[in-house]
């Protein structure tokens, strides 16, 4: 399955994942610009991304502590959810998401 990802600089990637796997793991192991830093346990907001409108009604709501981490960045919007807590699976092949300027490693 594929999902698409623009970075931080706007530069658009096509990347393949697994079904099961976390959006914050495929952008990581494909080497862009993602700090992921608790790798995937909720708990520090450095896998933040914003969802594609289109894509938003497919994912599962966010959690209470999502919700929290999210409002701890300065650079939320309505669209904003945590790539570690989306897993993916056949219904979300394709998704786009872009990577906020709170996620980068520099």
């Amino acid at each position: 399955m594929k999902i698409h990802v623009t970075d931080q600089s706007g530069a658009e990637h096509e990347l393949e994942g697994l079904d099961g796997w976390r959006v914050m793991e495929v952008i990581r192991d494909w080497g862009l610009n993602i700090k992921a830093e608790c790798g995937g346990a909720c708990s520090c907001a450095t896998c933040h991304v914003y969802v594609d409108d289109g894509w938003l009604g497919k994912l599962a709501d966010p959690s209470d502590d999502e919700e929290d981490l999210l409002y701890s960045t300065l650079d939320k919007k309505p669209n904003s959810r945590l790539s570690c807590q989306i897993l993916l699976s056949d219904a979300l092949d394709g998704l786009k998401v872009t990577l906020a300027p709170s996620s980068a490693q520099d």
